[in-house]
């Protein structure tokens, strides 16, 4: 049973959470939905999903599913039920698989009801366009994904790619976070879930484009030397996060960031 450790302080949207103060009240999914409710904005609003062991590993036997419990599992549900679209970066894609739909039959009907497309869109980025064509993926796609690279990105694989996705160019050398945004704005895609990887995580960082962070810390220790959530270069100022809500599971803690003091 999901609680909460912190006083119900509202929405991003000023509606209240309804829900106890304390570990005794549980949080059902009607609370998540107002919990994790996106803001009325009117460019993409980016929020980051991730989980890592409490010594900070973002995989358990190279995979972030390891990690996870059912706590975790039905606000992952949550968050894609919400999103206009979800983001991922092809290593992901590659690593976790991500074939067919990416909500239940239930969460289509939820989406349907409040006037949002039944699945919501898939983003991919990948400035070389390493990706299979044939692969599960595009072959079992609910939706057609977009691909969002670079210019320079290979003319054969682009191609190949053009015939099971729309391939955008957002950027000439590597991909550009900001022509990224701009394209998702232009789909109208406002509602941004991005689900990794790190690298994704860390451009965002750097170009200070990250709204919020949902981060479920498992209690678990993995040692070894593993991935974090984010890599690459640090941006020259740290930004800025708050705590926006604090739930728990059997010893997980399922944290929201919120940019800015």
């Amino acid at each position: 049973m999901i609680t909460s450790l912190l006083p119900p302080t509202g929405t991003s949207t000023g509606t209240s959470t309804g829900t106890s103060t304390g570990t005794s009240a549980g949080i059902d999914d009607e609370a998540l939905h107002r919990i994790y409710a996106y803001p009325a904005v009117d460019r993409p609003y980016v929020r980051f999903n991730f989980v890592a062991a409490a010594d900070g590993a973002a995989t358990s036997g190279g995979f972030s599913a390891g990690l996870g419990n059912d706590g975790d599992q039905r606000i992952f549900t949550v968050l894609r039920r919400l999103a206009d679209v979800v983001l991922v970066g092809a290593g992901t894609i590659r690593a976790e698989g991500y074939e067919g739909k990416l909500v239940d039959d239930d969460a289509r009907a939820w989406r349907a009801q409040r006037g949002l497309a039944a699945h919501p869109a898939i983003a991919v980025i990948s400035g070389s366009l390493d990706l299979d064509p044939e692969s599960g993926f595009f072959t079992k796609a609910p939706v057609r994904p977009v691909i969002l690279t670079a210019g320079t990105a290979d003319a054969g694989k682009r191609a190949a790619l053009s015939a099971v996705a729309d391939v955008v160019d957002c950027g000439t050398g590597t991909v550009e976070t900001s022509a990224v945004l701009a394209e998702l704005g232009r789909r109208g895609l406002l509602r941004v879930l991005c689900e990794g990887g790190p690298a994704v995580l860390g451009d965002f960082i750097r170009s200070h484009t990250v709204d919020e962070l949902a981060l479920s810390i498992s209690p678990l220790l993995v040692g070894g030397e593993g991935p974090r959530i984010s890599t690459g270069d640090s941006p020259e100022d740290a930004v800025p996060m708050h705590l926006a809500s604090l739930l728990t599971e059997e010893s997980a803690l399922y944290t929201l960031y919120r940019r800015g003091a």
